[in-house]
């Protein structure tokens, strides 16, 4: 309704990656539907429908923003300022979605419908997880183009949080997606991207250190 009705820009120049909290939102869901779905006795079977449901709106969702955020990036004038930390939330959309594709493959089906798409959703886990993987070196390399190549200065902004959330996901869904397909070296990268995920949180928390103690300083000098 939002893009239809009240966009005032009828081009891709309005999606950005905050548009993908959508997907991270409705997988979040798949999540917590599987987990507490055994407790609900006779209505399990429900819940478990309704989360493979919300999978697959998920990743319509997905490809639906995705393919405008790609258009936009790829085929239209990039400025250094429209790169972001919030550009990340593409690569965690994907993350999330593997992780809650792995959660559908580790929990009990409940109908015998929904276990006949085990093998579809293996394929789709797998894909969507290589997909992000893709995107890390891509959003690296535009962190590099945005503050070495056009220098410019790399400083603090709440928005930089939005670079831990999706490194940690990637780290749980490599682990989770190792552990469902039984392959140890996604166990071993998701070891390796979970100190990643720390050294973002780190550098975004002394980040905001640095930014409190420096403005009392200037209320003090003016």
């Amino acid at each position: 309704s939002v893009l239809t009705f009240l966009s005032h820009e009828h081009n891709v120049n309005i999606t950005h990656g905050g548009w993908l909290i959508t997907i991270v939102g409705t997988q979040s869901l798949v999540l917590l539907g599987a987990r507490i779905a055994p407790d609900l006795g006779h209505y399990a079977g429900y819940m478990m429908v309704e989360v493979h449901m919300l999978w697959g709106l998920g990743l319509a969702f997905y490809g639906i923003f995705v393919t405008l955020f790609c258009y936009r990036i790829f085929f239209l004038s990039l400025d250094p300022k429209d790169i972001s930390p919030l550009l990340w939330v593409v690569m965690g959309a994907a993350a999330i979605t593997a992780n809650a594709g792995t959660t559908l493959l580790t929990e009990d089906p409940q109908l015998p419908f929904l276990a006949l798409q085990r093998p579809f959703i293996h394929g789709v886990t797998l894909m969507i997880w290589a997909w992000a993987t893709w995107w890390i070196p891509m959003l690296f390399l535009f962190g590099f183009w945005k503050h070495v190549s056009r220098r410019l200065p790399l400083t603090y902004e709440p928005v930089l949080w939005s670079l831990v959330f999706p490194l940690g996901m990637y780290a749980v869904a490599s682990a989770r997606l190792g552990l469902a397909a039984e392959f140890p070296p996604l166990q071993w990268i998701s070891q390796v991207m979970i100190w990643v995920a720390l050294a973002a949180w780190l550098f975004a928390l002394a980040g905001l250190a640095l930014r409190l103690v420096s403005r009392p300083a200037r209320r003090g000098n003016d």
